[in-house]
Parts: structure tokens; C-alpha cells; sequence
């Protein structure tokens, strides 16, 4: 915006320019101008040497307000994010000031430092790159290249051999294992022992009894074996069979219930 005298009256032309006409003398002046709130409360920050890991927000938001205030002055529009960020610093300092939201305005103000941290590093990166923006440049992208991919050296034919060896030993290692490495691990009988108790169900169905060792004799493995024990055990803890006696004519016959 630039002021300017015309019959003894200064005017605000939408502008600009950073001159104004005051009779027969021309007096400059400059508004800083900024790209958001951001760049101007780390403008701020960095003017006033306020620690950006330990803002005061009550000085921040003090000399906020006052180049807001400087802005209407000069009848300069003022963008509502700049409105905004205000608001958002009295919420700041209003909940500092009560105990009950000290953990919130803590947390607040943590992101407002993140935010000016990150902006103040883009603003860095922006300044390094700009001498290297040259619109009197001419760049052109590189032009194809034909290679020649003859292979042109000599090795010894013992090398050679010995690089195949390796490289189809690489290859095999990559294969699955033989069939025949699962033999003892596949060929072996699985016996669960949700089916020996109802194998030893069965025997002792309709009120028969039978004695602790023939329920093992049947057994044609030690899967088998160790399957059926852990079978009783399951019966006699639910008390679904009872054991009378001891060793291995012991009789196991069913609870009635």
C-alpha cells in the first residue's frame, strides 16, 4: 500500500511501492511483508533473542500484537491466518495461566516450537538454494550415449570353470531341501490325544471295566503310548473315569453321572 498527497491530503493507493509524494520531496519507506504467521513470529523470535526452545509467549504474543496493530495502522489487508495465530496464542498464554491446563498449554506450546523449528530450517534450505535459481541458464539434458558392451578382457579358462562351479553351487543352495531331509520327521505317526480319549471312551462304554495296562496294549508307538497317558490323565481330571487300585491292574471304569 503506498500514501500519497494530492491537494494537501494523503491517500492509500493499492500499490506496491515503497515511495510517497509529500509536496516537492519524496520520502521512502518500507512494511515488511510476510509469507505467513509463521515468518513472522520466527522473525519475531529471532529479533528479540527469544530462546525458540523456551518461548515466553507472553512476549511473543506482545510483540505479535503489536505488528498486527502496525498492520491496521497502515490500513494493510491482513490475511485471517495471521488472525488466527493470534487467537491462537492468547489460548496459549489464557491456559498457562490456570493450573487445571497446564499439561495442554505445555503441549501447545511444544507444537508451536516444532512448527517454527521446521519453518525456520525450510527458511534456511530456501536462502541456500536461491543463488543457484539462474534464469539467464541454459540447460539441456545429456545426450544418449551408445556404449560398447563387448567384453574385451582375458581371464584363464581354470578361472572361468571355477566361476561356473561356484555360481551353480550358489544356485543349488537356493533350492528347497530333498524330500528324503523330512523322512524322519513326515514317516513318523502322529497320535492326538483327543483320540485316545475317545478310544478310551469306548472301552469303557455301557459300564465296562478294564485294567490300567490294557488300555496299553494296544499301543503300536511310542506316539501312541505317551498319547493314550495323557488321555487318562484328561478323563480322570474332568472326573469322567475313575481309577481304583494300584500298578498296572489298577481298574478304570467309567463315572456315572
Amino acid at each position: 500500500m503506498m500514501p500519497e498527497q494530492e491537494n494537501n491530503q494523503i491517500t492509500i493507493l493499492p500499490s506496491n511501492a515503497q515511495t510517497m509524494q509529500v509536496g516537492e520531496q519524496q520520502l521512502t519507506y518500507h512494511f515488511e511483508v510476510y509469507d505467513g504467521p509463521l515468518d513472522l513470529l520466527l522473525t519475531l523470535v529471532i529479533k528479540n533473542k527469544i530462546d525458540i526452545y523456551d518461548i515466553a509467549i507472553a512476549e511473543l504474543l506482545e510483540q505479535y500484537m503489536e505488528q498486527i496493530e502496525l498492520m491496521r495502522e497502515n490500513e494493510m489487508d491482513i490475511a485471517s491466518e495471521f488472525l488466527e495465530m493470534a487467537s491462537r496464542l492468547v489460548y496459549i498464554k489464557s491456559a498457562m495461566l490456570l493450573p487445571k491446563y497446564e499439561d495442554e498449554a505445555e503441549d501447545l506450546k511444544k507444537e508451536l516450537t516444532g512448527q517454527l523449528i521446521e519453518y525456520q530450517q525450510c527458511r534456511e534450505i530456501a536462502r541456500m538454494l536461491a543463488p543457484m535459481v539462474d534464469f539467464d541458464t541454459f540447460t539441456k539434458s545429456p545426450s544418449k550415449v551408445e556404449f560398447d558392451l563387448t567384453y574385451n578382457r582375458i581371464h584363464d579358462p581354470m578361472d572361468i570353470s571355477a566361476a561356473y562351479v561356484s555360481a551353480v553351487g550358489r544356485g543349488q543352495r537356493k533350492l528347497p531341501p530333498d524330500r528324503s531331509a523330512f523322512a524322519g520327521i513326515v514317516s513318523k505317526k502322529i497320535v492326538s490325544v483327543s483320540s485316545r480319549i475317545i478310544h478310551v471312551m469306548r472301552r469303557l462304554w455301557h459300564g465296562r471295566t478294564v485294567t490300567y495296562k490294557e488300555l496299553f496294549e494296544a499301543g503300536s508307538g511310542r506316539s501312541e503310548l505317551v498319547a493314550t497317558f495323557l488321555a487318562v490323565l484328561e478323563l480322570v481330571k474332568g472326573k469322567r473315569v475313575r481309577i481304583e487300585g494300584d500298578g498296572d491292574e489298577a481298574i478304570v471304569h467309567m463315572i456315572e453321572k
